[in-house]
């Protein structure tokens, strides 16, 4: 099986999540070198990520968005992304309560306009067992199964191999990182990689430099684990092919 590991290879990309942050952890290195290269990359996020903060925190949901939304602008024009979506009537925490129909049709939409080669989200199991998450891959197969022949695009799911797990989580409880910690961190085979980007020094500071833009979520993982060890665990972004056997039922 052929890896890609040049990011421009992946044409033009369409890259889905749920909060802001998810796209600079999975794929800020890929979107970067490929804005940097001449490709043509739309982000799209579901919600403003207000519930991302702790329970007492002060602010309305209005403002916890606010912040959450100048951060990935931020974020973004570090990355050098310019084209950025919101999904709408999302809240955060709430995607697993919708109708699918509603935001499989904006995504859908987003195809039919942008028109990609590429497009990247969620595992199936959303990485985390995030429900937000989870419903994100739900709704971007869907979209992207709607298609067909040469307007359907490659879509590629966040992959994460125990390796990579064990470099990016060591020692954290893994109630710190997983909405069901009862489960096992969901890991794949490293033969089901097919886009396994590392990117050099100059990439990875470029990424981290994005990251901490969105300080109210990174910052007590930063001075948990370090810097140093926090680019590290950031340096490479991989992803597994969706096959048949991942469409929704």
């Amino acid at each position: 099986m052929t890896v890609i590991s040049d990011p421009l290879a992946l044409g033009t990309v369409l890259s889905i999540w749920a909060h802001p942050d998810d796209e600079a952890y999975n794929s800020g290195g890929m979107m970067a070198a490929s804005v940097e290269g001449g490709q043509r990359v739309v982000c799209v996020t579901a919600t403003r990520g207000e519930a991302g903060f702790a329970d007492d925190d002060p602010r309305s949901v209005a403002e916890r968005a606010a912040v959450r939304e100048a951060e990935l602008e931020q974020c973004l024009s570090v990355l050098g992304v310019t084209d950025h979506r919101y999904l709408t009537g999302l809240a955060d925490g709430g995607c697993a309560d919708v109708d699918d129909d509603g935001p499989i049709a904006q995504i859908v939409a987003i195809l039919d306009e942008v028109e990609p080669d590429t497009v990247l989200t969620f595992s199936p199991e959303g990485d985390t067992y995030h429900p937000d998450h989870i419903a994100i891959s739900r709704w971007v197969t869907s979209a992207v199964r709607s298609r067909s022949g040469e307007d359907r695009p490659m879509l590629y799911y966040f992959a994460q191999t125990q390796e990579w797990v064990d470099r990016f989580l060591g020692d954290l409880d893994p109630a710190e990182v997983l909405m069901d910690p009862t489960k096992p961190v969901p890991v794949v085979d490293p033969s089901v990689i097919t886009v396994s980007v590392v990117l050099d020094d100059r990439a990875a500071a470029r990424k981290v430099e994005a990251l901490r833009c969105q300080a109210s979520q990174t910052t007590p993982l930063i001075d948990a684990v370090g810097l140093d060890a926090y680019l590290e665990a950031n340096r490479e972004e991989t992803y597994r092919l969706a096959t048949p056997d991942d469409w929704p039922g």
